[in-house]
């Protein structure tokens, strides 16, 4: 008999997985399982009549069942409050996480509802307006909220950020010279502001168009807390302007959706001064560990985009930020990063 060759990242059969899913959530005959997108992780839509869910297979080794079992807390927890998010569905038997033996080892899955409405980037500065609502609801439920995942600061979402990216590339290109100087200039940003007027919890870390559905233009319904750990609140709402501008290549539109959005948000909980002034910070250095763990899971997501043009415009749309928000950053200064 042949032994089976060792693999490191499998798709399971939608059929199979349907069967599975049916059964572990007595679901009718009529469950239909198709995968959606092989990505990060897996996912495949669940459909049984009217029925819909999401079933997220999580890659091997992404995440620790731990981690998991925090981000599903943080979504019951978030559900619990009323706030707009998909969230876990648990079994016959209670339980919210399912382990399946893949070729390459113990895989987790998670059945989530499905969000309401459909996902956009060409959405209104009404609509723009209504997700600022919606995300100073949840930060209103998250914040103070302690998860045992990752703290997002200064030395993971650069310092470490770089190294891995350097070491990915292996080149001394000038994107990554640029990304080694932004993080010297960013976590002294970092370390220097006033911890006091800034609010800390639970964060999303990924909220843009892709991760969240608008229902009629007022229903927001975020999903893919994948991400989600501990940090400032204002990180989110960073990186969703950031988001913006990057999908928003007319910048009087961008400028009117960005002041809606701040405006919904503010119509909920206030933004300090601190974190207002942050907000141009806080997405450079959420971008800086994005371009990392593209690198870093590179083997188990095949990005073929990702070479030194992928990461020209990257680096590209940092620039464009830095640009428009008039930041000036000393690009002759030696770096500390090795």
């Amino acid at each position: 008999m042949t032994e089976k060759f060792p693999t490191i990242n499998s798709t399971l059969s939608p059929n199979e997985l349907g069967k599975l899913i049916q059964q572990k959530f007595g679901l009718s005959d009529k469950t239909e399982c198709s995968i959606f997108r092989l990505a990060m992780n897996h996912l495949y839509i669940v459909q049984d009549g009217e029925n819909k869910f999401v079933f997220r297979v999580y890659t091997h080794n992404w995440r620790t069942k731990l981690e998991i079992e925090e981000e599903l807390r943080l979504l019951t927890h978030l559900k619990e409050n009323d706030r707009q998010v998909a969230f876990p569905i648990a079994d016959k038997s209670n339980k919210l996480i399912q382990e399946i033996e893949a070729p390459e080892g113990k895989r987790f899955g998670v059945l989530f509802s499905y969000a309401k409405g459909t996902k956009t980037a060409k959405f209104s500065y009404q609509t723009s307006f209504h997700i600022g609502q919606a995300l100073a609801k949840v930060h209103q439920s998250t914040e103070k909220f302690e998860l045992k995942r990752m703290s997002y600061n200064a030395e993971n979402l650069l310092k470490n950020s770089v190294l891995k990216t350097k070491e990915f590339y292996s080149k001394n290109i000038d994107e990554i010279n640029f990304l080694e100087k932004l993080s010297v200039y960013l976590t002294d940003k970092m370390e220097n502001i006033d911890k006091r007027k800034m609010r800390y919890g639970s964060v999303h870390l990924d909220v843009w168009f892709d991760n969240l559905h608008i229902d009629d233009e007022t229903g927001i319904t975020f999903f893919d807390f994948d991400f989600c750990g501990n940090g400032y609140l204002c990180f989110d709402i960073s990186y969703f302007l950031f988001q913006l501008l990057a999908t928003n290549l007319n910048e009087e539109e961008y400028q009117i959706k960005a002041d809606s959005f701040i405006k919904g948000y503010e119509t909920v909980t206030e933004i300090s001064n601190e974190e207002k002034e942050f907000i141009n910070y806080g997405c450079l250095a959420i971008m800086t560990y994005y371009i990392s763990v593209q690198c870093d899971r590179f083997n188990y997501w095949t990005n073929i985009f990702l070479n030194e043009d992928h990461l020209k415009r990257m680096v590209g749309n940092l620039k464009r930020w830095i640009k428009y928000n008039k930041i000036e950053i000393n690009t002759t200064e030696k770096t500390t990063n090795g």
